[in-house]
């Protein structure tokens, strides 16, 4: 157990992400269970508390007797130093126990702009950075999340991959290594390893080997012995709507990124935007009946004392009932003065009676992603949504009272033009001018935020190169030029990191040695913007001798093999085929939940359907 002076503490910025005892932490004997398992966000305990899926895992795993589940998260540069000079291991929240002494430390992979921070936290811990380096004496190290779609740049780091939902796997996971552990740990790693092999959504990079054609490209991944699947499907929740919920998350003694309930209200989007990696990944759609969510709801507000809560899934204006639960809610909680938001409202779904009557406790400005400046381009990325659309949805905001609006785009997309680029600021200037001419007034504030497109794995803009880092920088001084509206605020991402994201996404396993040298050339926080060092990483390429635009600057080719197939969410490559010619036509392809079936392949693959609330 780690004891902390309190004088170090004292000469760090918030210290309370490093104390741990907040309620609803789960606390037990680490004697008396069979499973240890460090559950990780890396990164600050701010991001790391907020994050959903963790929350699911760590009550998941603590439901059961026989394991213990604490939390760790990434220590800023000052504790870093602090720990450093002091000698101490990276440890839990929980118990303060050295995470090298646990048996399971899983990294949640959100974006693969942590990958660094993963190398930096296993470097406290005393914990090889590399599979092959690891002891009979070292925990197994387990990453799941967004980013296993693609892992190939940091498999060689990892012991294993949860490929999809975990909930379920996580459970088969620990019931393995009780058993193998029981049995005298047979085989040793490997032989663990191998036994997880065989769970479906489970991969394990040791157990294949990778070759490369001549011209640098991927040519195949082949297993190495016959518990290793050649292709790894995610693995999926059936029953959503009877499974597992969160009753008692963590309440934190500091604010946290998102420091309210999350109500999930289901999962899966079929809303088929092209250039969403989500929008494929977590489906099928699958709902939670209303009465349901309304218990949930009780639980979690029961057991924080929160006053807000978040009606999250991705495209939450899409849930079935949402009318009858924001209803239901409501009353429950007329008297509490408890706030109920929508997180991603589509403009075609927008309902704002629905929003003006969520927000009668805490009125906050309202968001919309129109993604596309002009219709074509819209059309293009499968929106489908209009410009009227906007001006319906935006002008009856202005009539309820809203004066702040907040307009997502992306730049870069696949067959945009300056036209497209002009279009943003068009469509921003005439929010603005639908207000003055509703309200007659002039104080509104149109925040128009823009970031740059990144090719992801299994979308239909897979084989789409993305844009130079100069022609990036030309798009956002072109816009720039044309926001001439005093109302209009203009915010843009990094193109530096939006790049070396795009390196990543599509990279190999050959860029594990460029993700080690940047970090130990000082590459950390690198989502952060103001930590992010763009030289550094360039000359980690450099000295590995690998050039970063062979992964995100050229067009691959529909016959070429791909990195990342072996692992997959389920959809099908001749839908996504299908998907980019249609792009390329501007053809839309309509919401499955609302006609016949695209043909996708996930449902059949997965062996299960969309489950909605009829």
């Amino acid at each position: 157990m780690i004891k902390l002076d309190p004088s170090i503490l004292q000469t760090v910025t918030k210290p309370a992400r490093y104390t741990g005892g907040e309620l609803n932490a789960v606390h037990k004997n680490h004697e008396d269970v069979d499973c240890r398992f460090a559950l990780s966000m890396p990164d600050v305990y701010e991001v790391g508390m907020s994050n959903l899926g963790l929350k699911i895992l760590y009550e998941v795993l603590n439901e059961r007797q026989d394991t213990v589940a604490e939390r760790v998260y990434a220590p800023w540069l000052d504790m870093e130093d602090k720990m450093r000079e002091h000698n101490i291991p990276l440890y839990a929240l929980e118990s303060f126990t050295p995470i090298k002494e646990f048996d399971f430390v899983g990294f949640s992979l959100q974006y693969e702009m942590i990958y660094t921070n993963v190398l930096n936290m296993l470097d406290l811990a005393n914990i090889p950075l590399w599979q092959k380096d690891r002891t009979e004496n070292d925990p197994f190290i387990v990453g799941g999340g967004p980013c296993v779609y693609n892992v190939e740049p940091v498999a060689d780091f990892f012991d294993f991959f949860v490929i999809g939902e975990g909930e379920e796997v996580l459970n088969e996971i620990v019931d393995t290594f009780i058993t193998w552990k029981k049995q005298g740990k047979v085989g040793g790693r490997q032989g663990f390893l191998k036994e997880l092999a065989k769970l479906d959504g489970i991969y394990v990079p040791s157990l294949y080997e990778v070759h490369y054609n001549e011209d640098n490209t991927f040519k195949e991944i082949l297993p190495l012995c016959p518990e290793a699947k050649p292709v790894i499907n995610k693995r999926v929740i059936k029953n959503f709507r009877d499974s597992f919920a969160i009753k008692k998350p963590v309440l934190p003694y500091i604010d946290i990124v998102h420091d309210r309930v999350m109500l999930e209200l289901f999962r899966g989007c079929t809303r088929g935007c092209r250039f969403c990696q989500a929008g494929i990944s977590y489906r099928p759609v699958r709902e939670r009946t209303a009465d349901r969510l309304r218990t949930i709801a009780k639980e979690m507000l029961d057991n924080t004392g929160y006053n807000e809560m978040s009606l999250t899934s991705l495209s939450s204006a899409d849930y079935t009932c949402l009318g009858e639960i924001v209803d239901d809610l409501m009353e429950d909680y007329k008297n509490k003065r408890v706030s109920f938001s929508l997180p991603s409202l589509r403009i075609d779904s927008f309902s704002i009676d629905l929003a003006h009557k969520m927000q009668q406790v805490r009125k906050s400005g309202l968001t919309f992603a129109p993604e596309a400046g002009t219709q074509r381009l819209r059309d293009v990325i499968n929106k489908g949504v209009t410009e009227e659309n906007l001006m319906e949805a935006t002008g009856a905001a202005f009539r309820h009272g809203w004066k702040t609006v907040k307009l997502y785009f992306m730049m870069g997309l696949p067959t945009e033009t300056d036209e497209d680029i002009i279009g943003i600021a068009e469509l921003g200037a005439k929010v603005a001018k639908l207000y003055r001419y509703i309200t007659k007034r002039r104080d509104i504030r149109v925040t128009v935020s823009v970031s740059c497109f990144v090719p992801k794995p299994f979308t239909p803009f897979q084989w789409f190169p993305q844009n130079t880092l100069e022609e990036f920088h030309r798009k956002q001084q072109l816009l720039k030029s044309h926001i001439t509206d005093r109302s209009i605020q203009f915010n843009y991402h990094t193109a530096t990191t939006s790049i070396l994201e795009g390196t990543i996404s599509r990279g190999d396993r050959r860029l594990s040695k460029v993700i080690y040298q940047a970090w130990l050339d000082g590459a950390k926080f690198d989502g952060w913007s103001e930590e992010f060092k763009y030289d550094v990483w360039m000359n980690a390429f450099a000295k590995c001798n690998i050039d970063p635009y062979f992964y995100n600057m050229r067009e691959y080719k529909f016959d070429e093999k791909l990195p990342w197939e072996h692992t997959t969410p389920g959809v099908s490559k001749k839908f996504l085929l299908r998907e980019y010619e249609k792009a390329t036509k501007g053809e839309l392809t309509r919401d499955c939940r609302h006609g016949n079936c695209n043909a996708c392949g996930i449902c059949p693959t997965l062996d299960t359907d969309m489950d909605t609330i009829k």
